[in-house]
This record gives C-alpha cells, sequence and structure tokens, in this order.
C-alpha cells in the first residue's frame, strides 16, 4: 500500500488534538529543521515518542518512521501503518527491504528517523547505539538530525523536545570498520543527550 500525504495529514490532525489533551508540547530548536533529506535520530523510551517527533517538526514534513515487524502483523493496524509511511524493519536481521524503502524516501528530499537505541530503554547509556542511522545517512548524503525526547513523561504535564543542529557523516575514499561505525553512533547519541535541558541547566 502506498503511503498518502492526504492521508498523513488527517491522521496528523485527529492525533495532534488528542495529545495535546495529554501532553503541553514544547519544542526547542525548531529552526534546526532542515528543509531536505534527513535521518532524524531520538533516544526512545515510549510508544508516544514517534507522535511527539511528527508534532514537532510539523504537519508540513511527513516524517517516515521506522518501526519494528511486529507491528505490521496486525491486521488493520498495518494497513494504516503504510498509508501513513511508515517503514517495516525485522530487528533480528539485516532487513535489506527496509534499507531501500529508507533511501528511496531520503533520495526525494524526505525525513526517516530512526532510534538508535533500537527498542525503549528508561536510561541513558542502557544500552548501545546501533549504526543503522550513521550507515542510512552517509548512504544517502542525507543530514543526522539529533532530537532529544524526555525519557520521563507525565500526562497533562509539559514535555520539552529539542531539535539539534543537523549535521553530515563525511565520505571517506575508504571503507569503514565496524569499530568506525560504532564510535560515529556513539558520538551520535552523546548529541541527542546533550540536548536534554536537565543537563544544562
Amino acid at each position: 500500500m502506498k503511503p498518502s500525504y492526504k492521508f498523513y495529514r488527517g491522521c496528523y490532525r485527529v492525533a495532534r488534538a488528542w495529545f495535546g489533551i495529554l501532553y503541553r508540547l514544547r519544542v526547542d530548536g525548531a529552526d534546526n529543521i532542515p528543509s531536505g533529506a534527513a535521518v532524524v535520530c531520538a533516544n526512545h523510551s515510549h510508544m508516544s515518542d514517534p507522535f511527539l517527533a511528527a508534532f514537532a517538526f510539523g504537519i508540513s514534513n511527513q516524517l517516515h518512521v521506522i518501526a519494528k515487524i511486529e507491528l505490521f502483523r496486525i491486521p488493520v493496524i498495518s494497513q494504516i501503518l503504510q498509508k501513513l509511511g511508515m517503514i517495516c524493519v525485522n530487528r533480528g536481521k539485516l532487513d535489506i527491504d527496509s534499507v531501500k524503502s529508507s533511501l528511496q524516501y531520503l533520495r526525494k528530499g524526505e525525513m526517516v528517523v530512526i532510534f538508535p537505541e533500537g527498542t525503549r530503554v528508561s536510561a541513558d547509556d542502557a544500552v548501545e547505539a546501533k549504526a543503522g542511522a550513521v550507515k542510512l545517512a552517509e548512504r544517502a548524503g542525507a543530514l543526522l538530525v539529533p532530537f532529544y525526547i524526555p525519557r520521563k513523561k507525565r500526562l497533562f504535564r509539559k514535555v520539552t523536545v529539542v531539535i539539534g543542529e543537523p549535521y553530515s557523516v563525511e565520505k571517506l575514499q575508504v571503507k569503514r570498520t565496524a569499530d568506525d561505525y560504532a564510535e560515529l553512533s556513539e558520538a551520535l547519541m552523546e548529541k541527542i543527550k546533550s540536548l536534554n535541558p536537565e543537563v544544562n541547566a
């Protein structure tokens, strides 16, 4: 099923109104949102995080969130996710299809959302960052955008998310090693964590 921007906007408006009741969203760094292809990279602790990312980047930017394959196995939900332009990934193996889908969106100048931690975690440094985001940005020539979401969210309270400065991964003449990508991925996570307002207070 092909994604539909019209469908995305309709769902966006409904979800934004609902989440507006649950959370008072504040976005810092909105001027850092790039105009072209970008891999948006955020920490991940709650199922509401993709929604908060979408609201932070605005209705004019359709975000293509990479989500676990288990969600796409649920009848009806799978069709909705596909129409929203979400990308299915099998986390248990190298998923070539998810890479191809992500590259297609990026090469059209759109934005893909990846959670480098690979799963929901409750604390910083709980897991090692995966290298997929860095590799994807490098291959597509897209910007990496660090994005911080508070791990602890309280209903009916303010939630402040922070969009960091975009940056690019330098292309080298030689192929990077696994250690190189691990280092770049950890640096990405450090950029994300550094956006935490509590750290900078």
